[in-house]
């Protein structure tokens, strides 16, 4: 009896081998994409890095750039030692992006970018002595002042240009005080009638000792001496305030001066200054001045605008440091050896408290051709 074999037509066979293959290519496919989501869903759950002031602005910086419009601003909260960042709109991957990098993602209805277009029009339509404004990243709004100097017509335009940004775009608040420069007294440099206060010694491009001061100090008087009617000691060579700063580089006339990177703090103290850096809001500072010396607080503000009687100035560092006439250029720096800014101006003294604004040394030592700290001769306060 013969027996009749029948073969499976070689079409199947090859089909049959392709959905084996697609099986097992499914078998090695699933497990890393479960791996990926298990990544995802853990960096989600992840809980915030301990950060310290310094490697917090580093966060904040890298996220400002990588998050684009969905970054709406962001700060150190100095007891939880933790950066909140702003976040507009529900997006995953940027909650993600966030806490990846250790931070805190807080929803936000305001970027920087619509923050920054509402800066502008204040800056059109209420420029005017006696106003300043400033990004607060804690609120996401504009923290808008105006002195007692603003009122009647001018006290209304202000009102109706913070109107028309909307009302979750700004806030206007009342400051007690005058804005005002803060040049006239201490224990520091002396020029042409006005007393300011030494801000950080530095090295310029070219080798020579020097040291930085407030742009107004360096607009007043070209020579600068260590005591009243004294002999000048040093020579400004490079000055800007108002505009898109207030700083001063001025020269030591004798090379040999030495300029040591620190801060005289009084009762024989000192801190001594490693480098510059920048500012971020929530961080703890101190401020030297030859008037009322040794003052404590902390960044409230970035990029503020001022609009002193003299003109406006750009780019400055809003705190709660009290300060008074003659700390004017006078250090801000961080506990641990940091060069932050220069004392510009504000309201208030330091019995009834108020605003001060700074020039971010950073950018004062990149405009002048200056370096700070262990890369030059270095920052201290008027011996």
């Amino acid at each position: 009896m013969s027996r009749s074999h029948k073969r499976a037509p070689k079409t199947k066979i090859v089909i049959g081998a392709a959905a084996a293959a697609a099986v097992a290519g499914a078998a090695i496919l699933l497990p890393n994409a479960n791996a990926s989501q298990d990544k995802k869903s853990e960096a989600l759950d992840a809980k915030p890095k301990a950060l310290n002031a310094d490697s917090a602005s580093d966060v904040i910086s890298q996220l400002a750039s990588s998050l684009g419009d969905a970054f709406g601003g962001a700060w150190y909260d100095k007891d939880k030692q933790q950066v909140v960042v702003n976040v507009v709109g529900n997006k995953v991957n940027v909650d993600l992006s966030v806490k990846s990098a250790g931070a805190v993602a807080k929803d936000a209805k305001n970027s920087m970018k619509s923050l920054k277009a509402a800066e502008a029009t204040l800056k059109e339509k209420a420029t005017m002595a006696g106003t300043a404004w400033a990004i607060n990243p804690k609120t996401n709004k504009l923290q808008v002042t105006a002195d007692s100097t603003v009122k009647g017509a001018k006290w209304d335009t202000l009102q109706s240009t913070v109107k028309s940004l909307g009302a979750d775009m700004a806030d206007v608040k009342r400051s007690a005080g005058t804005f005002k420069t803060f040049a006239a007294g201490g224990d520091a440099i002396f020029g042409g009638g006005s007393r300011c206060s030494l801000g950080f010694n530095v090295t310029t491009d070219s080798g020579d000792p020097g040291f930085l001061t407030a742009g107004h100090c360096g607009v007043a008087a070209e020579e600068w001496s260590e005591t009243q009617d004294g002999a000048p000691v040093a020579t400004v060579k490079d000055a800007t305030f108002p505009g898109t700063g207030d700083f001063a580089l001025a020269t030591y006339d004798d090379t040999a001066t030495d300029a040591p990177s620190t801060v005289d703090t009084g009762d024989g103290k000192t801190v001594n200054i490693t480098e510059a850096a920048e500012a971020s809001v929530g961080q703890e500072v101190q401020r030297m001045g030859s008037t009322t010396g040794l003052n404590g607080g902390s960044v409230t503000g970035l990029n503020a605008t001022v609009n002193y009687a003299e003109g406006s100035v750009s780019g400055l560092i809003q705190t709660d440091v009290c300060a008074e006439p003659g700390d004017s250029g006078g250090s801000l720096f961080t506990e641990d050896g940091k060069a932050i800014g220069l004392t510009s101006g504000g309201s208030g003294d330091c019995t009834a408290g108020g605003e001060t604004f700074f020039q971010p040394v950073t950018t004062a030592l990149e405009a002048v051709g200056a370096t700070i700290g262990d890369a030059g001769a270095g920052g201290g306060a008027a011996q």
